[in-house]
């Protein structure tokens, strides 16, 4: 498939992006002539170089990372269990390239840091995690090739969905079950991989380890605040210059935004879609940093910004978002079974004017800390922090029914309904408002006020394909339909 990499672009000295504006890509030994030789560390100094950066995951958690390889270490001496390494390099979410970059063009930074581990840790293996949508595989097996490993490598394919890429999910993947989280929360350093202790982490948090050995901890810190180093971030929305940005903590993010040449509009989201939303006025004075963002209510998370234009409607976008957040979901609990699809439904409520955001705040409460997983949570303060943001659009929608402005689709979300996706319908003429097909299909329909059945306008998701075909069988009036979308 055609490269389809943003550009990159970096603020201040280049570390992880170093060479990457001569070179395409970064073989073997072009890496080597970047940034040098690297040989092993000690446990001890290794944990002590993680602690002196204070580096954390670059995925979206930002856990210390000292602190998961003393977990790790500790499982070892209690198991005696030789560990396993994964480099989570998934990216499910629709936003986010940073790593996808790092694969397709610096793979041996990453496996650096993999190798650091395994050697400091003697793993008996280590495991890289790609997404199965065709970017980054390719130069990841060809890195694996020619890169002298201290333990066994291989890359895996995970489906490229939004809720993949959780560390839970990567491991039950590896294990031969189904990429999703487990009912459970369970650490992996206490038993991941076929039940060994193992150190997951994002694929840039292993590519930055890399950096932090060849260049000292002194010199590391030279760069950044009391967050210390560079990070990426990936910047897509309505950016006329979309790219993945590497910059010191401490960065204006006006100064990312204005490299990436990002129009005036209204806000920006930061994070992701499990991010928060600032207006562009904050945006303007935020620093791009842990701290830094949240200070102003937004967030790094997995360092994804996305600005959005005054020429599409916000509350439109950020209801195509839950509606893809609601069906992304796992479907093993009663908050993303039924919680998200509620949540879904009082959105579309509020961008149709005859919603309440009274409503969309209940409902994304009544998901909050009840989730199997983070999922849930992410999305119920993504819809929050959207009523603050968009508040005078909310109101100019109550009062006409909407902005004005048309649904421009600047947040970038998959296109599901692809021919033969299954899509629920009912035939009005005949619908008598029995309520037998919510009884039935309960994670799929609802009855709305007057007693007939409402549902998401969203194909049906593959694990309720089988309960939406027996409420079809059984409704009493042969109302309701499902049938193949058509494009």
């Amino acid at each position: 498939m055609s490269n389809p990499l943003p550009a990159v672009r970096s603020i201040g000295p280049a570390r992880l992006t170093a060479g990457l504006e001569r070179a395409e890509r970064l073989g073997l030994h072009a890496h080597l002539q970047v940034h040098g030789p690297l040989g092993p560390l000690s446990q001890r100094a290794l944990i002590a170089l993680a602690e002196d950066i204070r580096l954390t995951g670059r995925g979206g958690a930002g856990f210390p990372f000292a602190r998961k390889l003393r977990a790790v270490v500790d499982a070892v001496d209690r198991r005696t269990l030789a560990p396993v390494v994964v480099v989570n390099a998934a990216e499910g979410e629709p936003a986010a390239w940073k790593d996808k970059v790092l694969l397709t063009r610096a793979p041996h930074l990453i496996l650096d840091g993999a190798a650091l581990v395994a050697w400091a840790l003697r793993a008996e293996e280590i495991v890289v995690c790609v997404a199965d949508d065709g970017v980054g595989e390719q130069s990841m097996l060809a890195a694996l090739a020619e890169h002298e490993l201290p333990a066994p490598a291989r890359a895996i394919r995970v489906p490229h969905r939004f809720i993949s890429g959780e560390g839970g999910a990567l491991v039950q993947g590896i294990n031969g079950l189904p990429y999703i989280p487990p009912g459970i929360k369970r650490r992996a350093s206490d038993g991941g991989v076929g039940g060994h202790p193992t150190l997951l982490s994002n694929a840039e948090t292993f590519a930055q380890l890399a950096i932090a050995a060849r260049m000292g901890p002194r010199r590391y810190r030279e760069a950044g605040t009391d967050e210390p180093g560079t990070v990426l971030l990936s910047v897509t929305g309505s950016a006329a210059s979309p790219a993945v940005v590497e910059c010191p903590t401490g960065t204006p993010l006006a100064q990312v935004l204005d490299v990436c040449q990002v129009p005036a509009g209204p806000a920006v989201l930061t994070g992701g879609f499990h991010g928060r939303w600032i207006d562009m006025t904050t945006a303007y004075r935020a620093e791009v940093s842990r701290h830094g963002l949240t200070a102003v209510g937004g967030a790094l998370g997995a360092g994804i910004m996305l600005p959005i234009g005054a020429g599409t409607c916000p509350i439109g976008e950020v209801a195509r978002v839950v509606h893809y957040l609601a069906a992304e979901s796992a479907g093993q609990c009663g908050p993303c079974r039924l919680g998200l699809p509620d949540l879904a439904r009082a959105v579309d409520g509020v961008a149709s004017g005859a919603g309440d955001p009274g409503v969309v705040r209940a409902a994304a409460t009544a998901v909050k800390g009840r989730g199997a997983c983070g999922h849930p949570d992410g999305t119920a303060g993504f819809a929050s922090s959207a009523l603050e943001v968009f508040a005078d659009d909310l109101a100019r929608h109550a009062r006409a029914g909407d902005c004005g402005r048309p649904v421009a689709g600047t947040l970038p979300v998959p296109d599901r309904d692809e021919d033969g996706a299954l899509r629920l319908a009912v035939d009005w003429s005949r619908c008598d408002g029995h309520g037998l097909c919510a009884e039935i299909a309960p994670d799929l329909i609802h009855l709305d006020g007057n007693g007939f059945p409402a549902f998401l306008d969203t194909p049906v998701p593959t694990r309720l394909e089988p309960v939406a075909a027996q409420a079809v069988a059984t409704c009493p009036a042969l109302a309701l339909r499902m049938a193949a979308s058509k494009r």
